[in-house]
């Protein structure tokens, strides 16, 4: 329950910061660092559907935190 409420509380603030893609990705980065590796493919999961605009800011963070 506590990684779920973890996981959602990462997908907040990407939402809150989404208006700017070097805070987001500075973000994205962060929430990289919180979560498990089966969180982090739900988060980028998630991320790839709800912000296709930042694709490659998106792919470039998992790819070095996997």
């Amino acid at each position: 329950k506590i990684r779920f409420i973890m996981l959602k509380f990462c997908q907040t603030i990407l939402q809150k910061v989404s208006f700017d893609k070097e805070l987001f990705k500075k973000e994205l980065r962060k929430s990289a660092g919180l979560l498990n590796k089966h969180e982090l493919l739900l988060l980028k999961i998630w991320c790839l559907t709800t912000f296709s605009n930042y694709r490659s800011v998106i792919i470039e963070v998992f790819e070095s935190a996997i």
